[in-house]
């Protein structure tokens, strides 16, 4: 059982940023690439730590952006900031880790809120 269940929006996220992301060279660069960046953060928390965990965060993106060359798409945090931490649970998914889990319900939040509006008159 994992540790997260993501609700139908965040669920869309995370279909998003697989589509975005099918390009074997671009995953690998990403398998690499993100556990660089999240551990930088952790690192650069100390005084000691900070020119190794600034290393970490360049080298980390290059090969974010390299993935994304091979993919031919621009990064997914692009358009929406939330990409960032959905690329981290997609991480967790792809090495193997049952932390988060889809929901089974795919409606979009669009759609419940557009049922939830009066429908006005033509």
């Amino acid at each position: 059982m994992a540790l997260i269940k993501l609700n139908p929006e965040w669920t869309a996220l995370m279909r998003q940023y697989q589509d975005d992301h099918q390009n074997p060279v671009n995953q690998a660069c990403h398998t690499v690439g993100i556990p660089l960046i999240a551990a930088s953060l952790p690192v650069g928390a100390t005084i000691v730590g900070l020119p190794v965990a600034a290393a970490m965060f360049t080298v980390g993106w290059g090969f974010q952006f390299a993935g994304h060359y091979f993919e031919g798409k621009k990064p997914s945090f692009v358009d929406d900031r939330r990409q960032m931490l959905v690329g981290a649970m997609w991480w967790t998914k792809k090495v193997g880790l049952k932390l988060v889990e889809m929901s089974e319900d795919e409606a979009a939040p669009e759609a419940a809120a557009d049922e939830s509006t009066p429908a006005r008159a033509a």
